[in-house]
Protein backbone atom coordinates (compact mmCIF):
# COMPACT_ATOMS: atom_id res chain seq x y z
CA UNK A 1 0.00 0.00 0.00
CA UNK A 2 1.44 3.35 -1.02
CA UNK A 3 1.82 5.86 1.80
CA UNK A 4 0.97 9.54 1.47
CA UNK A 5 1.81 12.68 3.43
CA UNK A 6 -1.08 12.14 5.85
CA UNK A 7 0.18 8.63 6.62
CA UNK A 8 3.67 9.97 7.33
CA UNK A 9 2.24 12.57 9.70
CA UNK A 10 0.09 9.98 11.49
CA UNK A 11 3.12 7.74 11.97
CA UNK A 12 5.13 10.68 13.28
CA UNK A 13 2.37 11.43 15.80
CA UNK A 14 2.25 7.77 16.87
CA UNK A 15 6.02 7.56 17.29
CA UNK A 16 6.14 10.81 19.27
CA UNK A 17 3.49 9.49 21.67
CA UNK A 18 4.82 5.96 21.93
CA UNK A 19 8.48 6.88 22.37
CA UNK A 20 7.78 9.89 24.55
CA UNK A 21 9.50 12.28 22.15
CA UNK A 22 9.35 16.00 22.75
CA UNK A 23 8.50 17.65 26.05
CA UNK A 24 7.08 20.93 27.41
CA UNK A 25 10.42 22.72 27.03
CA UNK A 26 10.70 21.80 23.35
CA UNK A 27 7.01 22.56 22.78
CA UNK A 28 7.67 26.02 24.23
CA UNK A 29 10.56 26.49 21.80
CA UNK A 30 8.24 25.84 18.87
CA UNK A 31 5.59 28.18 20.26
CA UNK A 32 8.15 30.94 20.83
CA UNK A 33 9.32 30.59 17.26
CA UNK A 34 5.76 30.75 15.95
CA UNK A 35 4.94 33.76 18.14
CA UNK A 36 8.02 35.55 16.79
CA UNK A 37 7.07 34.77 13.19
CA UNK A 38 10.04 32.50 12.54
CA UNK A 39 9.67 29.98 9.70
CA UNK A 40 8.28 26.60 10.77
CA UNK A 41 11.31 24.59 9.69
CA UNK A 42 12.67 23.27 12.98
CA UNK A 43 13.62 19.59 13.05
CA UNK A 44 10.91 17.18 14.16
CA UNK A 45 10.85 15.68 17.64
CA UNK A 46 12.11 12.38 16.21
CA UNK A 47 14.95 14.13 14.39
CA UNK A 48 15.85 16.08 17.52
CA UNK A 49 16.10 12.84 19.49
CA UNK A 50 18.17 11.35 16.66
CA UNK A 51 20.65 14.21 16.96
CA UNK A 52 20.81 13.78 20.73
CA UNK A 53 21.49 10.06 20.31
CA UNK A 54 24.23 10.77 17.78
CA UNK A 55 25.87 13.24 20.15
CA UNK A 56 25.84 10.63 22.89
CA UNK A 57 27.09 7.85 20.64
CA UNK A 58 30.15 9.82 19.56
CA UNK A 59 30.77 11.04 23.11
CA UNK A 60 30.59 14.65 21.95
CA UNK A 61 32.05 17.26 24.26
CA UNK A 62 32.12 20.04 21.67
CA UNK A 63 29.39 20.52 19.06
CA UNK A 64 29.13 23.02 16.22
CA UNK A 65 25.75 23.84 14.73
CA UNK A 66 25.35 25.93 11.60
CA UNK A 67 21.82 27.32 11.54
CA UNK A 68 20.10 27.98 14.88
CA UNK A 69 16.56 29.19 14.14
CA UNK A 70 14.72 29.13 17.52
CA UNK A 71 17.20 26.76 19.17
CA UNK A 72 15.23 23.49 19.01
CA UNK A 73 18.02 21.28 17.64
CA UNK A 74 20.66 23.07 19.72
CA UNK A 75 18.74 22.24 22.89
CA UNK A 76 18.32 18.61 21.84
CA UNK A 77 22.05 18.19 21.24
CA UNK A 78 23.18 20.26 24.23
CA UNK A 79 21.17 18.02 26.54
CA UNK A 80 23.47 15.16 25.50
CA UNK A 81 26.63 17.06 26.45
CA UNK A 82 28.51 16.45 29.70
CA UNK A 83 28.37 19.22 32.30
CA UNK A 84 31.55 20.79 30.94
CA UNK A 85 30.55 20.36 27.30
CA UNK A 86 30.08 23.21 24.85
CA UNK A 87 27.86 23.85 21.83
CA UNK A 88 28.47 26.77 19.49
CA UNK A 89 25.61 27.59 17.15
CA UNK A 90 25.81 30.08 14.29
CA UNK A 91 22.78 32.12 13.24
CA UNK A 92 22.56 34.69 10.46
CA UNK A 93 19.41 36.49 11.61
CA UNK A 94 19.69 38.58 14.82
CA UNK A 95 15.97 38.15 15.55
CA UNK A 96 16.26 34.37 15.32
CA UNK A 97 19.32 34.48 17.58
CA UNK A 98 17.44 36.53 20.19
CA UNK A 99 14.58 34.03 20.29
CA UNK A 100 17.05 31.13 20.45
CA UNK A 101 18.99 32.65 23.35
CA UNK A 102 15.77 33.08 25.34
CA UNK A 103 14.74 29.49 24.61
CA UNK A 104 18.16 28.10 25.49
CA UNK A 105 18.17 30.02 28.78
CA UNK A 106 14.65 28.75 29.58
CA UNK A 107 15.91 25.22 28.95
CA UNK A 108 18.65 25.75 31.53
CA UNK A 109 21.44 25.41 28.98
CA UNK A 110 22.82 28.94 28.71
CA UNK A 111 26.07 27.79 30.33
CA UNK A 112 26.66 25.19 27.60
CA UNK A 113 25.39 26.91 24.46
CA UNK A 114 26.83 29.98 22.74
CA UNK A 115 24.84 31.66 19.97
CA UNK A 116 26.96 33.64 17.52
CA UNK A 117 25.27 36.05 15.11
CA UNK A 118 26.35 36.78 11.56
CA UNK A 119 26.97 35.05 8.25
CA UNK A 120 28.36 31.59 9.00
CA UNK A 121 31.08 31.95 6.38
CA UNK A 122 32.38 34.91 8.41
CA UNK A 123 31.95 33.25 11.83
CA UNK A 124 33.68 30.01 10.84
CA UNK A 125 37.09 31.59 10.07
CA UNK A 126 36.86 33.42 13.41
CA UNK A 127 36.37 30.09 15.17
CA UNK A 128 39.43 28.74 13.40
CA UNK A 129 41.55 31.74 14.39
CA UNK A 130 40.52 31.33 18.02
CA UNK A 131 42.29 27.94 17.95
CA UNK A 132 39.76 26.30 20.22
CA UNK A 133 39.60 22.53 20.58
CA UNK A 134 38.13 20.79 17.50
CA UNK A 135 34.48 19.84 17.36
CA UNK A 136 33.30 16.26 17.82
CA UNK A 137 29.98 16.76 16.02
CA UNK A 138 29.02 19.28 13.34
CA UNK A 139 25.35 19.72 12.44
CA UNK A 140 24.69 21.67 9.23
CA UNK A 141 21.15 23.02 8.83
CA UNK A 142 21.49 26.45 7.28
CA UNK A 143 21.23 27.98 3.79
CA UNK A 144 21.53 25.09 1.37
CA UNK A 145 23.42 27.13 -1.22
CA UNK A 146 26.52 26.96 0.97
CA UNK A 147 26.19 23.35 2.14
CA UNK A 148 29.39 22.38 0.34
CA UNK A 149 31.28 25.23 1.96
CA UNK A 150 29.99 24.21 5.38
CA UNK A 151 31.18 20.63 4.88
CA UNK A 152 34.63 21.99 3.99
CA UNK A 153 34.67 23.99 7.20
CA UNK A 154 33.60 20.92 9.17
CA UNK A 155 36.76 19.27 7.89
CA UNK A 156 38.81 22.26 9.05
CA UNK A 157 37.23 22.47 12.50
CA UNK A 158 36.81 18.76 13.22
CA UNK A 159 39.23 15.93 13.89
CA UNK A 160 39.59 12.28 13.01
CA UNK A 161 36.34 10.71 14.23
CA UNK A 162 34.22 13.88 14.01
CA UNK A 163 30.69 13.19 12.81
CA UNK A 164 29.29 15.61 10.22
CA UNK A 165 25.51 15.71 9.79
CA UNK A 166 23.87 17.62 6.92
CA UNK A 167 20.09 18.06 7.05
CA UNK A 168 17.57 18.36 4.20
CA UNK A 169 19.68 16.72 1.50
CA UNK A 170 16.98 14.88 -0.48
CA UNK A 171 14.71 17.89 -0.99
CA UNK A 172 11.60 15.98 -2.03
CA UNK A 173 13.68 14.04 -4.53
CA UNK A 174 15.06 17.14 -6.21
CA UNK A 175 18.64 16.21 -5.33
CA UNK A 176 18.58 13.54 -8.06
CA UNK A 177 17.96 16.17 -10.76
CA UNK A 178 21.50 16.69 -12.02
CA UNK A 179 20.29 19.37 -14.42
CA UNK A 180 18.59 21.45 -11.73
CA UNK A 181 19.24 25.19 -11.67
CA UNK A 182 17.76 25.56 -8.16
CA UNK A 183 20.60 27.05 -6.05
CA UNK A 184 19.53 25.08 -2.97
CA UNK A 185 19.63 21.79 -4.87
CA UNK A 186 22.94 22.64 -6.51
CA UNK A 187 24.43 23.51 -3.12
CA UNK A 188 23.16 20.24 -1.67
CA UNK A 189 24.58 18.28 -4.59
CA UNK A 190 27.93 20.00 -4.08
CA UNK A 191 27.97 18.89 -0.44
CA UNK A 192 27.15 15.29 -1.34
CA UNK A 193 29.68 15.24 -4.16
CA UNK A 194 32.31 16.49 -1.74
CA UNK A 195 31.44 13.76 0.77
CA UNK A 196 31.74 11.21 -2.01
CA UNK A 197 35.03 12.52 -3.38
CA UNK A 198 36.88 13.64 -0.25
CA UNK A 199 39.19 10.78 0.86
CA UNK A 200 38.97 11.91 4.50
CA UNK A 201 35.19 11.45 4.58
CA UNK A 202 33.12 8.28 4.68
CA UNK A 203 29.44 8.98 4.42
CA UNK A 204 25.94 7.97 3.49
CA UNK A 205 22.42 9.42 3.24
CA UNK A 206 19.28 8.24 5.00
CA UNK A 207 16.08 9.13 3.16
CA UNK A 208 13.28 10.19 5.50
CA UNK A 209 9.54 10.83 5.45
CA UNK A 210 7.39 12.35 8.14
CA UNK A 211 5.63 15.53 9.18
CA UNK A 212 8.38 17.48 7.39
CA UNK A 213 7.70 15.69 4.10
CA UNK A 214 10.12 13.68 1.97
CA UNK A 215 13.75 14.51 2.67
CA UNK A 216 16.92 13.00 4.08
CA UNK A 217 20.02 13.46 6.19
CA UNK A 218 23.66 12.93 5.25
CA UNK A 219 26.11 11.53 7.78
CA UNK A 220 29.87 11.48 7.28
CA UNK A 221 32.80 10.67 9.55
CA UNK A 222 36.19 12.32 9.23
CA UNK A 223 38.99 9.80 8.83
CA UNK A 224 42.74 9.95 8.35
Amino acid sequence: MAADRRTWENVDDYLDRTLGLGDPVLDAVLKAGDDAGLPQIAVSAAAGEFLALLAGLVGARRILEIGTLAGYSAICMARALPADGRLVTLEYDPRHAEVARDNIAAAGLADRVEVRVGPALESLPLLQREQQDPFDLVFIDADKVNSGNYVRWALELGHVGTLVVVDNVVRNGGVADTGSTDPAIRGTQEALELIGAEPRLRGTVLQTVGSKGYDGVALAVIGE
